[in-house]
């Protein structure tokens, strides 16, 4: 199956700080996959994603290519790129992993104590991500929700550690997220973002780790369930 009219349309999300061009298409690309607005089971080509973005075919198709090394997307040979589909087992591995990384580091980040110019540079952030959630912007939801935990976690001065976390996540999938919107879930769910800095500033650190490890599991439990209306390769 090839991208077809009706399937959402891909768009450069606002970030509050500007990045080079090719930056922002494979973090939107990026963040499509995770969001499960690039479907699994279509194939899509770098032109036709470069008409969405308004831009030239050449930094989609680098990015796709960049997708395909962390093996998010497969390269199809004259036809394309194809999301890579992942399995239940996947989904809860790749949960749990995040699980035993992030919320140990969160309560050591509390237990530590943060400046208050940290918090408040990631305020804007958990505001993004509750105003992307609002206009049921996806895409934006899932990359502003990256740029903040990513930020976040750097806080524990282990550059491995954030890389890490980064690739799991970027494997990870949301098929819900629609699903959530459409219930208006998503947005109380965005809000736990804010209340995780006001746990964190508090210094409550069995606060944040326990709303940490409920955040991650309404990731697995709610919207990593495959939606009925996604398309079978």
């Amino acid at each position: 199956m090839t991208a077809a009219e009706g399937h959402p349309s891909l768009t450069l999300p606002s970030f509050g700080v500007r990045r080079n061009l090719r930056d922002e298409i494979i973090e939107t690309l990026r963040a499509a996959v995770i969001s499960g607005e690039l479907r699994p089971g279509v194939v899509y080509s770098a032109p036709s994603l470069a008409a969405q973005f308004g831009v030239s075919a050449t930094p989609v198709r680098e990015a796709m290519l960049d997708l395909v090394k962390e093996g998010l997307i497969d390269a199809l040979r004259n036809k394309g790129f194809r999301v890579t589909e992942l399995s239940d087992k996947d989904l809860d591995d790749l949960s749990e992993l995040r699980a035993l990384i992030e919320v140990p580091t969160v309560r050591r980040i509390a237990e530590a104590g943060v400046d208050q110019s940290v918090i408040d540079r990631l305020r804007p952030l958990a505001a993004g991500i509750e105003e992307a959630a609002e206009r049921r912007d996806f895409i934006a939801h899932v990359a502003i929700d990256m740029e903040f935990h990513l930020e976040l976690l750097a806080l524990a001065g282990n550059p491995h550690l954030v890389e890490t976390v980064r690739s799991l996540r970027s494997r990870s999938r949301i098929y819900g997220l629609r699903s959530l919107a459409e219930r208006d879930e998503l947005v109380p769910s965005a809000h736990e973002h804010a209340e995780l800095i006001d746990l964190i500033e508090a210094g409550d650190a069995a606060g944040a780790e326990r709303l940490m490890h409920r955040h991650i599991r309404h990731v697995r439990g709610i919207w990593a369930e495959p939606q009925p209306d996604r398309d079978d390769a």
